[in-house]
């Protein structure tokens, strides 16, 4: 007889996933190695103009930028938990982090950096991450589709008040990405569309926008050293709610990138870890002076989706290359036409963008409120280009909607009357302060005769609004002359119960 493979099922699976982004077993097949160079390579020519605009909205040079997103990319490339997520300079921490250096100049944002990476390593060993379960599915799809909407948003400004040569490469650049990978995915179609429309504007000499139009690129190596700041309670006072910003913005965004990415490559990954190792990337970045940043869902995409990679050596690469191409190729990559840059993104923004959401037949299945969450989200995030901000309200949009729906499941039934000296009534649902707000209003005070008995077998106490609310209805009846007897609470409801009634006070 055989054994079942059930047992065996589960390692197996395991050990799939493991090899998917082992990088032992990328490093010795040859074919998965070169998809991760080359993932690198590209990742490293799409982070330039973006790390430069980046550097531009938070006021510093952009070698400031540049600088981050190499020490981002290396450390996190060790000290991350999900493999083949990029970290660099991003827009919703240079939007942070721009007051310090505008009011206080770079030595404070240095230090802000490296605060706010030190409160990212402390939320990480607190286990921040696990508050990931508590961020609805349809938050996720608004976070994904202002993601997508964002991407497109920032390509609008290189395509506006252009030569004309703009559009036509920018359509090559489309074509190339869409239909290259029907013929072959031996190279990224995203790096031969970047190189074939460099050498064809360098062989016709266009005149159109290039990388190095963006910013001066750094032509020296990034040097180690500490801010110079006074270790003072006013400096604390200074850069401390700033900190704190970039630390929560900056887990959020990588926590639902990693989740994200997840979903993309139908892996797991170490959220924790990811959690503090985004602090210690921000530490290092701080010591390095850049400006700091986290996960970047375009590039990342553009990594994990556009190229196919799964290891951290396409993180740990793009970082290199990031180096290498700025600092030893800075005049070479400083003539790759926008126009390549953009037709690579806009693809990011298109195979970002959860179509099925959108569709009629999907919109008229889910459930409005659902449905008013994510819109919510996108809203919020398209109005104020902060991510973390339309998560925020995106969660906090569905909690309400979810405690509005669920305080009108709770019924009071009249179950009968063992004696004409005694009524019972039984409490069904969930009981926590919205529910149990109406409850005082569902019992016949003047009517009751002398003993009333609430059994509460089928729901549950919640919190303390509810013991305040039972306490209340006690009272009541109290004062008519009732007897009140409350029966069948669970055991967690008969602690909560016995700990809370009769000591929350009158009115609370």
């Amino acid at each position: 007889m055989s054994a079942p493979p059930a047992p065996t099922a589960a390692p197996a699976a395991r050990t799939a996933v493991e090899d998917v982004t082992s990088v032992r077993a990328a490093l010795r097949s040859p074919k998965r190695l070169r998809t991760e160079v080359l993932a690198g390579l590209v990742v490293a020519l799409a982070l330039i103009p973006e790390a430069i605009s980046f550097s531009i909205i938070a006021g510093v040079d952009p070698r400031v930028g540049l600088f981050a997103s190499f020490t981002m990319a290396v450390s996190i490339a060790f000290l991350g938990g999900r493999p083949a997520m990029i970290s660099a300079a991003t827009g919703a921490v240079a939007l942070v982090i721009a007051p310090v250096m505008r009011d206080h100049g770079i030595d404070h944002l240095i230090a802000t950096v490296i605060l706010g990476g030190l409160i990212q390593v402390a939320l990480g060993a607190l286990g921040v991450a696990k508050l990931m379960r508590f961020i609805p599915r349809s938050v996720m799809i608004g976070f994904v589709n202002a993601l997508a909407i964002l991407i497109f948003l920032a390509q609008v400004p290189h395509l506006v008040g252009v030569p004309w040569a703009v559009y036509p490469l920018v359509a090559v650049g489309l074509l190339v990405i869409v239909l290259l990978p029907r013929l072959t995915t031996a190279v990224p179609a995203p790096l031969v569309a970047i190189v074939a429309l460099t050498v064809f504007t360098l062989a016709t000499a266009l005149a159109v926008p290039t990388v190095g139009d963006e910013g001066t690129l750094p032509d020296s190596l990034p040097t180690l050293g500490l801010p110079n700041v006074p270790l003072t309670l006013e400096t604390l006072s200074i850069i401390g709610p700033y900190a704190l910003a970039l630390a929560l913005v900056g887990l959020m965004e990588s926590l639902m990138t990693a989740k994200l990415v997840d979903d993309v490559t139908d892996t797991r990954s170490d959220k924790t870890r990811e959690a503090w190792g985004q602090g210690g990337a921000n530490i290092i970045t701080g010591f390095f002076g850049g400006m700091g940043g986290c996960a970047m869902i375009g590039q990342t995409m553009i990594n994990v989706k556009a190229s196919g990679a799964r290891t951290r050596i396409s993180t740990f690469l793009a970082g290199v290359f990031l180096l290498v191409l700025v600092v030893g190729l800075g005049d070479i990559v400083g003539r790759i036409p926008m126009a390549a840059l953009v037709a690579v993104m806009v693809m990011v923004s298109v195979g970002t963008m959860d179509w099925h959401s959108l569709r009629p037949a999907t919109l008229r299945r889910m459930p409005r409120s659902e449905t008013l969450v994510m819109v919510t989200t996108v809203a919020v995030v398209v109005a104020t280009h902060n991510l973390a901000i339309g998560v925020i309200v995106g969660v906090v949009v569905a909690m309400v909607l979810f405690a509005r729906r669920v305080a009108h499941v709770v019924e009071v039934i009249d179950v009968g009357h063992p004696d004409e000296h005694t009524r019972v009534y039984a409490v069904v649902g969930e009981l926590f302060f919205a529910s149990s707000n109406d409850l005082v209003d569902q019992f016949d005070y003047v009517g009751d005769p002398a003993n009333v008995v609430i059994d509460l077998s089928r729901s549950h106490i919640w919190d303390a609004s509810t013991v305040a609310t039972l306490d209340a209805i006690t009272t009541r009846y109290a004062a008519k002359g009732t007897s009140v007897t409350i029966r069948g609470l669970d055991e967690a409801s008969q602690e909560r119960h016995a700990r809370l009634a009769g000591h929350l006070g009158a009115g609370h």
